[in-house]
């Protein structure tokens, strides 16, 4: 709908519209799932977040539907058939870095969701961002799990990285008191 306010970063194009309205800051659970957004995460970073959403499917299919089993697996030819796939973002460091990624989620000794969801912050002390201002870009839980994430081998998961995957899944809730999806504070 064209006529909801919107958080301000999400009107710019059609992507956004449909992601902001969607997916992001929903509660997302189940491996695959949040793998797929921490990569996407990963392959963000230092580019727009359009740039990602427009090869999304491109991702997915070049990463088997994101499942860390399948993508574990992947060796050195698989390196270089990704990184002649025009479809998706073609950095060596972080299509090798999205492999060892799911390499460290098979390793866990929790599933991925009780880990990411074991640094969801207090709800009860959430307030309502009135502006993108006030919005963070990293948080005391999204240092945590940056640090716990490398710790496990995780690779391009800094705080920053960290503080938007859970923005994406819904571990914290930053729509502007202004949106249509934003939920009590």
């Amino acid at each position: 709908m064209t006529d909801r306010v919107r958080c301000g970063w999400a009107t710019s194009a059609p992507e956004y519209v449909a992601y902001h309205d969607d997916e992001w800051g929903r509660p997302l659970h189940g491996v695959d799932a949040l793998y797929e957004r921490l990569s996407l995460e990963g392959f963000q970073s230092g580019l727009s977040w359009l740039v990602i959403l427009r090869k999304r499917e491109s991702f997915r299919a070049a990463f088997a539907g994101f499942d860390p089993a399948t993508v574990a697996g992947f060796g050195d030819a698989d390196v270089e058939r990704l990184m002649g796939d025009a479809g998706i973002v073609r950095n060596r460091r972080k299509i090798e870095a999205t492999i060892a990624n799911a390499r460290a989620v098979l390793d866990l000794d929790v599933g991925l969701d009780e880990l990411l969801w074991s640094f969801a912050p207090d709800r009860s002390t959430h307030r309502r961002p009135a502006s993108l201002a006030e919005v963070p870009a990293t948080s005391a839980e999204s240092t945590a799990m940056a640090k716990e994430l490398r710790r496990r081998g995780f690779r391009f998961v800094g705080p920053t990285t960290c503080y938007a995957l859970m923005q994406a899944v819904g571990l914290v809730d930053d729509h502007v008191a202004t949106c249509w999806r934003a939920g009590p504070a």
